[in-house]
């Protein structure tokens, strides 16, 4: 029996193709962790942070095309790829349960080593922060010393959020105009004008069924949003407590302060009114 037999005719001399490793590129991937001291944990501490990172690289590019299939009329891929953000954030989630295997003993072995390093200064989380309507500008200043990140982070706050967009389409529904308003530069705020117009959708949703359905995809992604934020703060409470984060935050009482945020207001809010 050869070789390749007992491999089922797979591939095997790839001197002159392209494998595995060539197309995702694992040589940079795999090599890119540089722990900074000899604790055994700091690998857990990067690996956990450098996957989050990758996953929302991914939740930014769907979130963008979910974006501009809502504003084309395509809503039925838009709903697809908001599903997967959703979704995206339940793997973010499971992240931190990989994290909490760390104690605190075994975090404060390293943590010295991370300087003034922090989650906090993640661009890639401020964008999807910026996409989804949270428009937090005084953050933006901390994104100032990478011109690349902070001019994508600046473009991004010249166009119309996620929300504005899916707003648009229900003023548009609805014959209201101007229901979105021009892109943002702040936290959305409720308006009574948009929650009535959702509550005659949640009222009737076989006429309305495309902006219902859109409702709750938006509303599911909020969903998943939220318990990544909430995992967060229990993480890293149950790590550090309640000491100051390595960026200088507050640590969990800021975080804390986060779960108070809300995207979509007028679609938690309806829930109330029907």
């Amino acid at each position: 029996m050869t070789g390749n037999d007992e491999h089922h005719g797979a591939k095997l001399d790839f001197k002159g193709d392209m494998s595995y490793g060539d197309y995702l590129e694992l040589d940079a991937l795999l090599t890119a962790q540089h722990p900074r001291s000899d604790a055994h944990d700091e690998m857990l501490f990067i690996i956990q942070h450098q996957t989050s990172e990758l996953w929302m690289r991914l939740a930014i590019h769907e979130l963008n095309s979910a974006r501009d299939a809502i504003a084309g009329g395509e809503l039925a891929p838009a709903f697809k790829m908001l599903t997967r953000v959703a979704r995206i954030f339940e793997q973010l989630n499971g992240a931190w349960d990989v994290l909490r295997t760390m104690t605190p003993s075994e975090y404060t072995t390293f943590r010295p080593s991370l300087g003034n390093s922090s989650g906090f200064q993640s661009h890639q989380y401020r964008l999807i922060e910026y996409v989804l309507g949270n428009r937090q500008l005084a953050v933006s200043k901390v994104h100032e010393h990478r011109p690349e990140a902070f001019a994508i982070l600046s473009a991004e706050l010249a166009r119309p959020s996620l929300y504005q967009v899916a707003l648009a389409r229900l003023g548009s529904h609805f014959d209201a105009t101007d229901l979105a308003g021009e892109a943002h530069t702040g936290p959305w705020a409720a308006r009574d004008l948009v929650q009535d117009l959702w509550q005659k959708v949640y009222e009737d949703p076989a006429t309305h069924w495309e902006l219902y359905e859109l409702a709750e995809k938006l509303v599911d992604l909020e969903d998943y949003f939220r318990r990544w934020r909430f995992n967060h703060v229990t993480t890293v409470e149950r790590i550090i407590g309640f000491k100051r984060g390595t960026g200088g935050t507050a640590g969990v009482s800021y975080l804390r302060k986060m779960l108070d945020v809300v995207l979509f207001p007028e679609l938690w809010n309806v829930r109330g009114a029907l």
